[in-house]
């Protein structure tokens, strides 16, 4: 989970690779009207998220195995959400980063829907997990590997 340009699905692909686990592209479950609206500079409104998070949150129930799914998850609200839908508990792996960094990682980013004039709406709307949430806060300001290892020493760690 987190703001766009934090590393969600090349981070989330490779711990799945890891673990042999099952990676869900969140963006994929967009309806064309939500892409249409960040594609045209537009910040969704919680009326705009919720069917997607309703898709996403199927789409992991469907699933056999371990999923790891890129979903910004921004708020509170929609992570309880997820959880409800998944109907047992889901680790939430905020992957944390300054704006400085999201915005220079968006710059290079090629070929994505998400324009980076959205960025300080996506930090607005970001509500990071609480203490009486399951998740991992990791700090994205390393390279891929160094991610990804931090998130598995988190893992094992957490047995």
């Amino acid at each position: 989970m987190g703001v766009a340009g934090c590393g969600k699905s090349t981070i989330g692909n490779a711990i799945a690779a890891k673990l042999d686990g099952t990676y869900l592209e969140g963006d994929q479950f967009h309806p064309s009207t939500n892409i249409e609206k960040m594609s045209a500079g537009v910040p969704l409104t919680d009326g705009d998220r919720w069917p997607w998070l309703k898709i996403v949150s199927q789409e992991m129930a469907g699933t056999d195995g371990i999923v790891f799914t890129g979903c910004s998850a921004l708020k509170r609200a929609y992570r309880d959400y997820i959880t409800e839908q998944a109907n047992e508990p889901v680790l939430f792996i905020h992957l944390n980063g300054s704006k400085e960094l999201i915005t220079s990682r968006m710059g290079k980013r090629e070929g994505h829907f998400m324009p980076d004039s959205l960025i300080e709406s996506q930090f607005e709307a970001l509500e990071p997990p609480g203490t009486d949430e399951i998740s991992l806060t990791v700090d994205i300001s390393g390279t891929e590997e160094d991610i990804v290892q931090s998130i598995l020493n988190d893992l094992n760690r957490l047995g």
